[in-house]
């Protein structure tokens, strides 16, 4: 399959199971880089999130941790071949197994989703979409163990899977201050959820900021849609 070519950079995919979606490309334009000087990609892939957020604030110090081979080879050729070259470091490793000093303000995920559903006969693509390798539950110990008081957990999820993940957070002393449900046009259902959290003895009892986007209307792209991700298409 052919590369995907952004504003900035452009990513190679021919190894990796999962492909550019509009999944990754709307979490790593949403998120909130305010005040974060660290942030940590869970699953990189092709290194997607790392190049889009390493766009948006040069001064970020990225890491990026990705399990499977072939996503690894083109995450590692996407970020030599981006502006960015030698300032995202990228590991090949299961986030369980990844030791570091460092406690990150911001960590991001696009994560694997599908719980107890049928595979397919590609391992890789398995690994990648199935939560066998990393639970929703494994996905926020990891982020408690690799961050600090004041540290960010931001993700994208379908509306299903999203609601369940929010409850665990809660559980996990996590709380919910950002939400963007996600509708494909104006008469769709909302089909995903972008998520923030923090940890609760620092957010209180504040109302999460909630807000809705349509990717289409009226047969093309959204002006919020556009707004949002204009620094990143091609032809926006």
């Amino acid at each position: 399959m052919a590369g995907f070519a952004f504003k900035q950079f452009c990513i190679e995919q021919e190894n990796t199971a999962m492909k550019v979606s509009t999944d990754g490309i709307l979490l790593g334009a949403w998120v909130n880089l305010s005040g974060v000087s660290s942030l940590l990609d869970i699953g990189a892939g092709t290194g997607l999130l790392s190049l889009m957020c390493k766009q948006r604030a040069e001064c970020l110090a990225v890491t990026a941790v990705e399990i499977e081979s072939g996503a690894f080879q083109d995450a590692s050729l996407n970020i030599q071949n981006s502006p960015w070259q030698g300032e995202i470091i990228l590991h090949q490793s299961a986030i369980q197994d990844f030791q570091t000093e460092t406690k990150f303000d911001l960590v991001i995920s696009n994560p694997p989703y599908f719980n107890d559903s049928l595979k397919g006969p590609s391992a890789s693509r398995n690994l990648a979409r199935h939560t066998d390798s990393l639970s929703f539950s494994a996905l926020l110990n990891e982020f408690k163990r690799l961050s600090h008081s004041k540290s960010r957990l931001a993700v994208v999820l379908p509306y299903k899977e999203g609601l369940e993940f929010i409850a665990l957070a809660q559980q996990q002393d996590l709380h919910l201050v950002r939400k963007c449900e996600v509708k494909t046009t104006e008469r769709k259902t909302i089909s995903r959820l972008l998520l923030e959290f923090a940890y609760a003895t620092n957010s209180g009892l504040i109302e999460p900021e909630n807000s809705l986007l349509c990717i289409h209307e009226n047969g093309q792209y959204s002006e919020d849609f556009t707004a949002l991700c204009r620094d990143f298409y091609l032809k926006m």
